[in-house]
């Protein structure tokens, strides 16, 4: 399969792998947008020449929009391979085309983040550690940076304090985001909507530019959910999703 690299020309006419429907497209759309103007900072999206989940995407990590240091590096947003193109090489594939694209770049080496359990939206521990990937650093509850050097004693990259001890100065559920994942746009507003009507104590935050991503409270700046100051889950909730999950923190009024 052909690899394609998106730019400001062809990336309205391609497909970015994320499966809405027809009528969810305005939510692509505004993918599209923060990518084109993250790709002024260096990212790069590499995608199979399918219509399928079947791509990477990357950017230096001083300019990746995640409480990680480490300027030397490049950060893997997503390395994602699903369905019928899992286990034909395509995840390796991907990734020596990232790492050629670092060494030309002059980084030390590749930064990207796990858990210690697979989990959805996170690369798989696995697959890293038998591509060399070391674990660096980690934090609560499951979240694991690792990294790829290409030369011996390069300083890792690190989280910053601020996941280490996250205070959200909230009583209730703040929920955290970015526009990175279409999803997220569409469920953000519909969750926040479900606990003004049932007077839950919500406050959404959306983090809108590079400054508030290096200060985040969660490693997973693109949906963190907290109750307190208690992270709660990095995945994508539905608003029954939601419901069963405040149920257990919160008696709805």
């Amino acid at each position: 399969m052909n690899i394609i690299t998106l730019d400001n020309e062809n990336i309205e006419k391609e497909h970015i792998c994320c499966l809405m429907s027809k009528k969810d497209s305005g939510y692509v759309d505004q993918k599209k947008s923060w990518l084109k103007d993250r790709m002024n900072e260096g990212l790069t999206f590499k995608k199979m020449d399918v219509r399928g989940k079947v791509f990477i995407e990357y950017i230096p990590l001083k300019n990746a929009w995640y409480p990680i240091d480490g300027d030397e590096y490049m950060f893997i947003d997503c390395l994602w391979v699903s369905g019928k193109y899992k286990g034909e090489g395509n995840s390796s594939i991907l990734l020596d085309e990232c790492i050629k694209d670092t060494k030309s770049r002059g980084l030390k080496g590749l930064a990207i983040l796990s858990s210690d359990k697979k989990k959805g939206y996170m690369a798989d521990k696995k697959f890293l550690t038998y591509k060399g990937f070391i674990k660096c650093d980690e934090a609560e509850p499951y979240f694991e940076l690792m990294y790829l050097p290409f030369e011996e004693n390069v300083e890792p990259p690190k989280f910053r304090d601020s996941v280490k001890t996250p205070k959200t100065g909230n009583d209730g559920f703040t929920l955290y985001y970015t526009a990175q994942c279409p999803f997220t746009l569409k469920y953000s507003p519909l969750i926040e909507e479900e606990a003004k009507k049932n007077n839950i104590p919500f406050k959404s935050v959306k983090i809108d530019n590079l400054e508030k991503a290096k200060d985040a409270k969660s490693p997973y700046t693109s949906y963190s959910v907290f109750y307190k100051d208690e992270f709660l889950t990095h995945e994508i909730l539905t608003v029954k999703a939601f419901n069963d999950l405040a149920g257990k923190y919160v008696n709805k009024k």
